[in-house]
């Protein structure tokens, strides 16, 4: 009996409450925003180089040159940081140039050695076209090399340094879809049906790789890889620019709280 008295308590509780609520309940949605610290801490240094990547995958759009604009477009509102706007470097070249000078020097010992059958010292050849992921992999070394960025960061008076790697190339699936079919029947109803089809679609694959070293001293202080696809119906003819931005677009919130205070907005609902 007590427990009968207990529920219909609690209903005439929660009919109370909502007769109250059909009555004259006010709504507030008040906008609130949650701030993000940035996982770098970039307090030492007053500028920033993004000084440019290595970059393949497809001939229809240059990643090296339009990672750097675009990333140094959304940098030139950073508080913290003063961009530095300067030549972009070609660093698969410079990958090249300095993997032929190491491997020039290899030749020579072992030829002051005796041992020219001893190519444990040599380095690995690099890949004259980054067509995929382990060919712009191999280009990783170019980030190691301490003295190279220290070089850079002194001409530049010591900035923090964006580089990395960047590949974006066509990529394609195959597979079962499902659709959503609207069907009606002999009376005009309306229903919508799950249908499945054998479908092939087209798109990108971006998969970019942000270094970030200290001009000080040329090393690397952080890093972070992302990889996003976009898939189009075979029909579709989208430029590759276009689906780049897309992908890009995806990833730059990302990429700047690494850097800045971010804020996560949002509305919290209030009751009067």
């Amino acid at each position: 009996m007590k427990s009968r008295g207990r529920i219909a308590l609690a209903a005439l509780a929660l009919g109370s409450a909502l007769a109250a609520l059909a009555c004259g309940a006010t709504y507030f949605e008040i906008p609130i925003e949650t701030p993000i610290r940035p996982k770098l801490d970039v307090s030492a240094f007053q500028a920033v180089l993004v000084a440019g990547f290595v970059a393949g995958g497809s001939d229809e759009v240059d990643a090296n040159q339009e990672t750097v604009r675009l990333l140094r477009s959304q940098l030139r509102s950073n508080e913290t940081l003063r961009l530095i706007n300067a030549d972009v470097l070609p660093l698969a070249e410079i990958a090249q140039e300095q993997n032929r000078a190491v491997t020039g020097r290899s030749t020579e010992q072992e030829g002051a050695a005796d041992n020219p059958d001893d190519n444990d010292m040599q380095p690995l050849p690099l890949p004259t076209e980054i067509n995929n992921e382990d060919d712009i992999e191999a280009y990783e070394r170019l980030f190691a090399n301490t003295a190279y960025w220290r070089q850079i960061g002194e001409e530049y008076q010591n900035p923090l340094i964006v580089t990395g790697t960047v590949l974006f190339m066509p990529h394609s699936r195959q597979g079962i879809v499902q659709r959503e079919q609207e069907q009606y029947d002999s009376f005009g109803r309306r229903r919508v049906v799950p249908i499945r089809t054998y479908s092939e679609r087209k798109g990108f694959v971006l998969r970019p790789k942000f270094v970030f070293i200290d001009g000080r001293t040329g090393a690397r202080i952080h890093q972070e890889t992302y990889r996003e696809e976009v898939l189009y119906s075979a029909q579709q003819n989208t430029p590759a620019l276009s689906s780049y931005f897309e992908l890009m677009d995806r990833l730059v919130p990302s990429f700047l709280s690494a850097l800045s205070t971010q804020s996560v907005r949002g509305t919290r609902v209030l009751l009067r």
